[in-house]
């Protein structure tokens, strides 16, 4: 433990303390975010955004690598694609399509392919690992400097729509009635679903990113059903994760998403075990 603080705090290393710093300020968003996932079941939906994120990975870097543009970087490129594919299936819900499974899982495996294609033709470039299961301690000063602005989109769009966010949950025909346009705020939440999975992408990977946004929240919701509590206690429960992987990953020489997923997976377990105990 010792060890990673000395490195925390050594100037030669600064790519510790971006990783730490991301973990934590991210944990905000995806406490929030994960909880409107977890309360509204689209997992299914966040995990379909997630892996289409790779097709705006892969023509990023092939497009860097062939006209020289140095301003379009993987993580904007997953952000278009990301946006894209959730205006796709917000349209697909509004419209009622009974085949929304089928959809979903169409656009989850062609936008996989496009990208894991457009990575095999860029030029010195061939391996997506970093992108499919992640790096946090690749994040740069710019990449961070994006996470907290998205960051902040996140939260006051979560702050400002909260109450209708809450109505589309729990009686949405009523909502209709009232007058409030519900496929608006259903746009807008798939939406932040998108901006947090850029962010989750950047620090355990396309493939675990599902781990990492439902976890924290599911944990919460064996402790409190009320969302406030849930979103807190899942923000909580996030930073906890992260940080701790970063650490354990840190001392163990070990891939930091994969350690910070199992621990949120052991953390979710002695959470149901402590639930079924308690229960009786």
């Amino acid at each position: 433990m010792t060890e990673f603080f000395y490195a925390l705090i050594n100037p030669e290393v600064s790519f510790i303390r971006y990783a730490l710093i991301a973990g934590v300020l991210s944990s905000i968003a995806f406490g929030i975010i994960g909880t409107f996932v977890v309360v509204k079941k689209m997992t299914y939906i966040a995990g379909a955004i997630s892996h289409t994120a790779l097709g705006g990975i892969g023509f990023s870097l092939w497009i860097t690598s062939v006209t020289g543009i140095g301003f379009f970087p993987p993580i904007m490129g997953a952000l278009l694609i990301s946006l894209i594919t959730g205006l796709i299936i917000s349209y697909t819900i509004i419209k009622g399509d009974e085949r929304l499974d089928s959809i979903i899982g169409t656009i989850w495996a062609v936008g996989m392919s496009i990208g894991l294609i457009f990575i095999y033709i860029t030029p010195g470039y061939g391996d997506p690992m970093s992108y499919l299961f992640g790096n946090i301690l690749l994040i740069s000063a710019n990449d961070l400097a994006v996470i907290i602005v998205l960051n902040i989109v996140i939260i006051l769009l979560s702050v400002l729509f909260h109450n209708q966010f809450l109505a589309i949950f729990f009686d949405e025909e009523f909502a209709q009635v009232r007058g409030v346009k519900t496929h608006w705020y259903q746009i807008i939440l798939i939406l932040l679903i998108s901006l947090t999975i850029i962010l989750l992408i950047t620090i355990v990977g396309i493939v675990m990113v599902i781990a990492l946004l439902t976890i924290p929240a599911s944990i919460a919701g064996i402790f409190s059903k009320k969302m406030k509590v849930m979103m807190f206690l899942a923000v909580i429960i996030c930073a906890l994760v992260t940080v701790t992987g970063l650490i354990g990953s840190y001392l163990l020489n070990l891939p930091t998403g994969s350690v910070t997923i199992l621990f949120s997976g052991i953390l979710y377990l002695l959470a149901n075990i402590f639930k079924f105990f308690t229960k009786k």
